[in-house]
């Protein structure tokens, strides 16, 4: 109902007592604090501090396909996140096209309308059809189209309380140093006044661009187009940000839709003799050379610039508030060239160097982690005194602890790693199936590479090793994304692990991403990584699950382990498996944090030991509602019986029976890790059958979910899913299988429906395919 509304404005005057504007200056201190300008931004994070903000909306943007009126439902969008961001304290100014389309529409109707009329007066009912439209001027149009855009503009900003205001201007305006000063003034003016300038040429009257006129230095720039324009005033108004919006992603190194058309996220002023330009878009009279000289132009005045798609229906109502928020959105203009790759060209050389290390022998990429082994030992120094001055920068003391290696730590580490080693010899290339399909024609199924895995983790350095080792046993190809706590650390063992590396050729195999990429925007390389792992906090995992868009993850995002007590269950063993699993490591996701025990066990000595022990460990109780229920005075009762504490607290529940326990656990678990403590092996065996959670124990602690426990050498991490690895995440979680076939010039046609050929489907012994040998 709103668009349709709006797609009457230009026919019915606005209401002044309804237009609210709010006409107030603003405020010395904002959210968003003024910057000196002279300089522009040198990464795209630093975007949030843009406080005034040139948008230009090209003619592809505004137009609908058939350059006959306005696309309503994406202006509106835009109109939205403009209106948020100037209610966020920023200075937003719009350079729009759409004067001409918005006349056209205007002037074909009432054409069609006259040619009606006329014919029905001389031919009385005469068919129309053979009507035709005359080539309409473009100025005639931009004339008969200004006003009814405006008055667009105006209705769409009313609704968010915002006002707007009309400028014109031609390129003479920047010319006449009296005309330049009086637009900067006006400008200012309605900026400081919290309106909304909306600029844009005045085409009825503007003359024809002089050819070769366009970009003549840092003073001069002609206005031929509002690409043009849009710089002009960026660099005239000593705006922070420019954003283009034009009908492509942004700046690509050859013509879009070409095979080997690449977006560049990152473009700097010395890349233009590298790329190729396509065509114009489908209305306009820039294209995307005239938007690159422009915005190159306005980068050398000190406005930011970032060229981005303003018609795709999935990222326009986000695409302006996302880059602001420093998003890996369109082409981003800098003059900082960084020191180092990008993480596209990170991704593009581990995957080279992983096919490499897939191919290896398997006694050379186990000669890798052992080598790598043996650094971690030997360089402990170097290792301890980085992890130091993490420490020393650590806010507090759970940072410390997660950040804290110690020379035992690294021994420990070492053992890992040679564990690791050896499972490293019969992964790659392992054949799981082997087939005699037919005479001569022979099928296996072996274990291969994933391919490039992202691996995210928080400040855990210890991790870093433990990780890349299992991904070079598994012939993957990585890259590390560490937190900052743990920076100095993180970079002393990557040094290490591609030192490892080199020994066979395969260096740049494992990649730390040490640039300022968000995690977000990491998980939109969906063309180059195969597997996202993060490994941290709930939190963590679920930002990536939402974050990642066509990349599997691979982990949990919640650990609601259970515990339950059954009737028949052994004192001692209580205790002590209770007390192991919700005290040794309170924060682990493999803790204990609902305790649910049989109701025949209430009121019972063995009862008031569990209680006891909890106290004594200072376990802080938060009763269910039916223990609750038994209670004279009960503890804080459980806000939710779906809760992570990850503390020193835990929920406890009473059930009727080894039923209700499992179905307890099936309403609000996790699928994480669950115990049954009792001597009853029956009861044991069905609580093992039918509960379906990634691991299930019976008189064990919660706290052996975890890979060196199991005897996996290390983990990537512990998944929860239903699909590929279930449990602590070891080598044989990287790996996935591919199907090689055999034969002797044997085609399909042989296997047809009618065919001679006859199926053996004989299976063979399976044996491990080795490609140096066979």
């Amino acid at each position: 109902m709103l668009l349709q509304r709006l797609s009457l404005c230009s026919r019915i005057p606005l209401d002044p007592r309804r237009h609210v504007c709010r006409l107030l200056t603003r405020p010395l201190t904002q959210a968003v604090q003024t910057r000196a300008h002279g300089s522009s931004f040198a990464h795209r994070g630093e975007l949030r501090q843009a406080k005034r903000i040139v948008v230009k909306l090209g003619s592809a943007v505004v137009t609908r396909g058939d350059e006959c009126g306005l696309a309503l439902g994406r202006l509106a969008s835009i109109v939205e996140q403009v209106a948020m961001l100037q209610n966020q304290g920023r200075e937003m100014m719009i350079v729009t096209s759409g004067a001409v389309a918005f006349g056209k529409q205007r002037l074909r109707h009432e054409i069609l309308l006259s040619q009606s009329v006329r014919q029905a007066l001389h031919s009385g009912h005469n068919q129309l059809k053979d009507m035709s439209l005359p080539v309409l001027e473009a100025r005639a149009c931009a004339a008969a189209g200004q006003s009814g855009l405006m008055a667009l503009y105006e209705a769409m900003f009313t609704q968010y309380s915002t006002c707007t205001a009309q400028v014109l201007v031609t390129n003479l305006d920047f010319y006449d140093d009296q005309k330049r000063q009086n637009l900067n003034s006006t400008l200012q003016e309605l900026l400081r006044m919290n309106i909304v300038p909306i600029i844009n040429t005045n085409d009825a009257v503007v003359p024809p661009p002089e050819p070769n006129s366009d970009l003549q230095g840092v003073n001069v720039i002609s206005i031929k187009d509002n690409d043009s324009l849009a710089a002009r005033l960026a660099v005239e108004m000593k705006a922070d940000l420019l954003i283009a919006l034009s009908d492509v992603e942004g700046l690509y190194n050859s013509p879009p839709g070409t095979d080997d058309a690449k977006l560049i996220d990152i473009f700097y002023p010395g890349d233009q003799q590298s790329i190729t330009y396509g065509t114009k878009s489908r209305v306009g009279i820039g294209g995307m050379e005239a938007k690159v000289k422009a915005a190159l132009w306005a980068l050398q005045g000190g406005t930011s610039v970032v060229i981005a798609n303003g018609t795709n229906p999935k990222v326009t109502g986000h695409v302006i508030t996302d880059i602001v928020e420093g998003k890996k959105v369109g082409t981003f203009f800098s003059e900082i060239k960084p020191a180092g790759p990008s993480v596209e060209q990170q991704t593009e050389m581990a995957r080279n160097a992983g096919r490499t290390l897939a191919s290896l022998h398997p006694d050379q990429r186990s000669e890798i982690i052992c080598h790598l082994a043996d650094l971690l030992t030997e360089r402990k120094e170097d290792i301890l005194a980085a992890n130091k001055t993490d420490m020393d920068l650590a806010v507090s003391a759970a940072m410390i602890k997660r950040l804290s290696l110690s020379p035992a730590k690294l021994n420990s580490l070492a053992i890992g790693l040679r564990q690791i080693a050896v499972s490293a010899q019969d992964s790659v290339g392992r054949v799981l199936r082997r087939t005699r399909v037919a005479h001569h024609l022979e099928l296996e199924q072996i274990t291969v590479p994933i391919g490039v895995l992202l691996v995210i983790f928080e400040a855990r350095p210890d991790c870093l090793p433990q990780v890349s080792a299992l991904s070079i046993a598994s012939g993957n190809a990585l890259l590390l994304k560490g937190g900052k706590e743990a920076s100095n650390t993180n970079r002393v063992l990557h040094q290490l692990t591609q030192e490892a590396l080199s020994l066979h050729g395969v260096t740049q195999a494992v990649q730390l991403v040490s640039t300022r990429e968000e995690v977000e925007d990491l998980c939109r390389l969906d063309k180059m990584i195969d597997l996202i792992i993060p490994r941290g906090s709930s939190q963590l995992v679920r930002d990536i699950q939402r974050a990642a868009k066509g990349i599997p993850v691979l982990g949990h995002s919640e650990g609601i382990c259970h515990v339950y007590v059954d009737a028949d269950a052994s004192v001692d063993k209580v205790i002590k498996i209770v007390r192991d699993s919700k005290c040794d490591y309170p924060a682990a996701c493999n803790a204990m944090e609902t305790l649910l025990i049989h109701r025949d066990i209430l009121r019972t000595p063995l009862f008031d030991q569990i209680i006891d022990m909890l106290r004594t460990e200072r376990v802080k109780i938060h009763a269910g509602p039916r223990f609750a229920s038994y209670l004279t005075f009960s503890p804080s009762e459980a806000k939710s019986l779906r809760t992570e504490y990850g503390d020193l607290e835990c929920c406890m529940e009473v059930v009727d029976s080894m039923q209700e326990a499992v179905d307890h656990i099936h309403k609000y678990g996790s699928s994480h890790t669950d115990v049954i403590i009792t001597e009853c092996e029956e009861t044991a065996e069905q609580f093992l059958q039918q509960l379906d959670s990634a691991c299930v124990f019976w008189n064990a602690s919660s706290r052996f979910a975890d890979g060196y426990r199991f005897g996996l050498g290390a983990e990537v991490g512990i998944s929860t899913a239903r699909i590929h690895a279930r449990g602590p995440v070891g080598l044989e979680g990287l790996l996935t299988t591919k199907w090689v076939l055999r034969g002797d010039g044997h085609t399909a046609a042989d296997f047809s429906e009618h065919g001679n050929m006859k199926y053996l489907h004989e299976n063979l012994p399976v044996r491990i395919y080795d490609k140096h040998t066979n």
